[in-house]
């Protein structure tokens, strides 16, 4: 369930003003998380301003029927290339860091993508 600053931010965002979307923008919103993971964003702080601004566009961009679909994804992209690349939001080859939102461990030959905790196949 995302936090509930973070799903406050997306409807002020989405100038939404009903209470009746709150799942769907928490789903969207986790998914956001889950898919800045799976493109190496391992280390969320505190979802900061620049994580919280990219799990927005994300919801923007997924949510209803977004005219300007095509600008919120290239926006999107970008901003989660960015955080790809920053040291202070992926965890390398070889560092560890027991704070990583999401890790990869190598169990046999298979790797796993773990969320807090939880196996996920």
């Amino acid at each position: 369930m995302a936090d509930s600053n973070l799903v406050s931010a997306a409807k002020l965002a989405g100038r939404i003003t009903t209470d009746a979307y709150d799942t769907q923008i928490s789903s969207l919103l986790d998914a956001s998380l889950l898919d800045m993971g799976v493109a190496g964003v391992t280390l969320l702080p505190p979802l900061d301003a620049l994580v919280q601004q990219a799990a927005i566009t994300y919801f923007l961009m997924h949510f209803g029927q977004p005219g300007d679909y095509d600008r919120l994804k290239k926006s999107y992209d970008e901003q989660k290339a960015q955080l790809s690349m920053c040291s202070n939001y992926t965890l390398w080859e070889g560092q560890i860091d027991d704070n990583a939102f999401l890790t990869v461990e190598n169990e046999t030959d298979d790797d796993y993508l773990t969320v807090d905790g939880d196996a996920n196949g």
